[in-house]
């Protein structure tokens, strides 16, 4: 049945038209953005996916140039330090000159103060958009990557950056009583507590080795009395020998071996007293017997009255001069922590840094004490190499003094390079406590440019991932939305071929009622 009112043909040839117009609408939008999906409309969860990974990739640009900026700083702190590392070496290099008698130590001096000087203006111009990483304690946080969970929270990481102060103050010192955390951690060698106080005393130790009988040195029976590893002997040349001749040619060869920092006397008919005043150095004795013949008739000797029985060797062991303060092995030490040593009712103290231990407390009390150019006093720090237990020696070499420790809280911490300003080489003792101290202020600058070469390093790490990261986002987003222009070209042409073909098949449809009224003519 034909109807000029219903023309089905043109309905089915319009709808065609319609969808395929609507096709190529969309095929030249793809070809237009280069998007497959450049709306919610197109496929929303598509769509969704992609937005999220867009915002991911706006905040890793900025993570990156976040990155880019912490590089740079650490860059600028590890170049202060290496530069200060060299600074110190040449310094070094003055005061190991200064240890000769026959040079201008004026003129060294000079040249110390303006390495000295050189260093300070070094850490304070070691600054990157003001952050400046070679003074101060507190670690610096880079954001280094955004962590999105499967939840879709996410979670900020950051790369932490030790500060390492390499100034010269002196820090502040604590203000609290130290509480139960701080009690302890000073201990005297010998009690194991708390050190309560000592005096440091000028006079050295002694050692007495006592003959046990007033005669008895038959042919041939020898007395050997060992110090410090050298021995000297005695021996009988004929019998009945009495003490008095043993203890004369023993103290004549003891004194002949001329040590250094030890003194050979009698104080009685039977009694040879070894003194020692080495600061740091104990000092090893014993005598030995060797009798010729068995006959029995050997002397027993004793040192420091320890003998009981028939021995034939005695030792003992003459305590160095230094009072030594001994640091708890295992103890951990906080940032503000201030430990003192008191010297003839005199406080030096010194305030631990972040991460230090109790050898970099040790060692900062010996500065202190070693800048105050104390007549008479040297120190020594000394570690353990078995147990780690670090260790102060002070040693005195004139009057008596008192001798006390304390430890606080609440301190601001002492520069790395703490000491730095006071050394002194115009004086033998400055010059011999400056060749010490230079050296753990070195390794101070050492570690810190190593410290910074590590972050730096991790930075650079971490900046590369970051930009690879950035790079696959994108190719995952495009990998979604964006549009594949081979296939939109072919689709495109197709299109435009059906467009022409249903064009007309409408404009066929169209003239079909125009064969009706062929029939009313």
């Amino acid at each position: 049945m034909s109807s000029i009112l219903t023309n089905t043909s043109a309905m089915v040839a319009l709808q065609t038209l319609k969808q395929v117009n609507s096709n190529l609408q969309k095929v030249q939008g793809e070809i237009s953005t280069g998007k497959s999906i450049a709306s919610a409309k197109d496929n929303s969860a598509v769509w969704a996916i992609s937005k999220v990974m867009e915002s991911d990739v706006k905040g890793f640009k900025a993570i990156s140039d976040s990155l880019s900026l912490g590089e740079s700083t650490v860059a600028v702190a590890r170049n202060a330090s290496e530069t200060v590392t060299d600074l110190l070496t040449e310094i070094k290099g003055k005061i190991v000159a200064a240890q000769e008698q026959n040079v201008d130590r004026e003129k060294i001096q000079t040249d110390i103060d303006a390495l000295r000087d050189q260093i300070s203006s070094v850490v304070g111009a070691a600054q990157f958009n003001g952050l400046n990483l070679v003074q101060g304690t507190e670690e610096v946080n880079i954001l280094s990557s955004l962590d999105r969970l499967a939840n879709g929270t996410t979670n900020a990481a950051n790369i932490q950056v030790d500060r390492q102060d390499l100034s010269t103050t002196a820090g502040t010192n604590g203000v609290g009583t130290g509480g139960t955390d701080l009690s302890g951690q000073i201990l005297d060698a010998a009690a194991g507590s708390t050190y309560a106080g000592g005096t440091l005393s000028a006079t050295g130790n002694t050692a007495v080795i006592e003959f046990a009988q007033t005669t008895g040195w038959d042919t041939g029976d020898a007395t050997t009395i060992t110090v410090a590893g050298q021995s000297v002997t005695y021996t009988a040349a004929a019998d009945n020998q009495t003490e008095t001749n043993a203890r004369d040619a023993l103290v004549t060869a003891l004194q002949a071996l001329d040590l250094e920092g030890v003194t050979f006397s009698t104080n009685s008919t039977n009694q040879i007293v070894v003194t020692s005043t080495r600061a740091f150095e104990s000092l090893d004795v014993s005598i030995t017997d060797a009798v010729s013949g068995g006959d029995g008739n050997a002397y027993f000797q004793a040192i420091n009255g320890a003998t009981t029985g028939n021995t034939t060797t005695e030792a003992a062991t003459v305590d160095q001069r230094a009072e030594e303060i001994f640091f708890t092995a295992g103890a951990s030490v906080a940032e503000g922590n201030s430990y003192q040593v008191s010297i003839g009712g005199t406080g030096y103290f010194y305030t631990a840094g972040k991460g230090e231990t109790f050898a970099d407390v040790a060692r900062g009390l010996k500065t202190a004490i070693d800048s105050a150019g104390l007549t008479g006093i040297t120190t020594q720090v000394a570690i353990n190499e078995t147990t780690g237990q670090a260790s102060l020696k002070i040693d005195n070499s004139g009057s008596n003094l008192a001798l006390a420790t304390a430890a606080m809280d609440g301190g601001t911490a002492s520069g790395g390079l703490f000491g730095l300003d006071n050394i002194d080489v115009t004086t033998n003792a400055g010059a011999d406590a400056a060749l010490d101290n230079i050296e753990t202020m070195i390794q101070t600058s050492i570690d810190a440019a190593a410290g910074f070469g590590s972050a730096q390093g991790r930075i650079e790490t971490q900046s590369d991932f970051v930009g690879k990261l950035i790079d696959s986002l994108k190719s995952g987003i495009g990998t979604l939305v964006d549009a594949d222009m081979e296939e939109a070209s072919a689709r495109l042409q197709a299109l435009q071929v059906q467009q022409q073909l249903a064009t007309q098949s409408l404009s066929i449809a169209n003239q079909a009622p125009q064969s009706i009224l062929q029939l009313f003519r």
